[in-house]
């Protein structure tokens, strides 16, 4: 092999070396036209040219093309969350509910998405161009719509009502607005981790804003907090409050 482009590559060089192209294309001729020259010549050692090798050595051995063309793929890792979807390119698609939390490698080209899960492949979804939209096929479903994991919407919305009503209203508005709860379970967990950076307070005013004009995701919420979007919506602080007047108030001139 090596010793085969060192030939072609002496003969190409040598035979164009003094000429000048302005094309890709003319470029591509010439060269096409010397390894006709190489294929065509008669070898001493053997007798016989590359193109007589070719038809009595090769050709007979050779098997058809595939019948598809090749497409070019991406992987990711991914991780099955508690809704038994895996996100790409921000599209989600189910897997068997029995693989939750275990870790998956999706292959995805232009018309399709397959799931790996140590190997062997578990899934097969056409591709989808539509975002934060979900691909489930029932089967991946558990019976009788089991919850999954430690997760249920139930403990959704009690971990919601420790932020506030605010918060339980939004959840039950995200969960609602899937086909099957479990696959709010993404954008409502999303939310709750808001916690650790802002608060329970600012969610619970981002949850007002966003119930209000109807922006019920974990993206929304995320965007009204990090524009300070929510500070319209919450309580107002005692330290802000206007001074009391009352007619029994005294005031310091009384000390004067």
């Amino acid at each position: 092999m090596e010793a085969a482009v060192g030939i072609v590559s002496r003969y190409v060089l040598g035979r164009l070396r003094n000429r000048r192209f302005f094309s890709l294309e003319e470029l591509n001729a010439a060269v096409r036209d010397c390894v006709a020259a190489i294929n065509a010549k008669v070898m001493k050692r053997l007798g016989k040219s590359r193109n007589d090798l070719f038809a009595s050595l090769d050709r007979p051995a050779l098997k058809g093309l595939p019948s598809e063309r090749y497409q070019f793929a991406e992987w990711k890792r991914c991780t099955v969350a508690p809704d038994y979807h895996v996100e790409v390119d921000d599209h989600y698609y189910s897997l068997p509910f029995r693989l939750l939390r275990e870790s998956v490698d999706a292959r995805f080209t232009g018309m399709t998405v397959e799931l790996f899960h140590k190997g062997q492949r578990v899934a097969s979804h056409v591709r989808s161009r539509v975002a934060h939209k979900h691909t489930t096929i029932p089967e991946h479903m558990p019976s009788s719509h089991r919850r999954y994991a430690e997760w249920s919407p139930a403990r959704m919305l009690r971990e919601a009502g420790k932020i506030g009503p605010a918060a339980t209203a939004l959840f039950e508005a995200i969960m609602k607005a899937k086909p099957h709860p479990e696959q709010g379970f993404r954008s409502c967990l999303g939310i709750l981790s808001l916690v650790k950076s802002y608060g329970s307070e600012r969610i619970e005013a981002a949850a007002k804003r966003g119930n209000d004009i109807g922006a019920t995701t974990y993206g929304s919420i995320k965007s009204i907090l990090e524009n300070g979007l929510d500070r319209a919506f919450a309580k107002p602080s005692t330290l802000d409050a206007p001074p009391i007047r009352h007619a029994n108030i005294r005031g310091r001139g009384y000390y004067h």
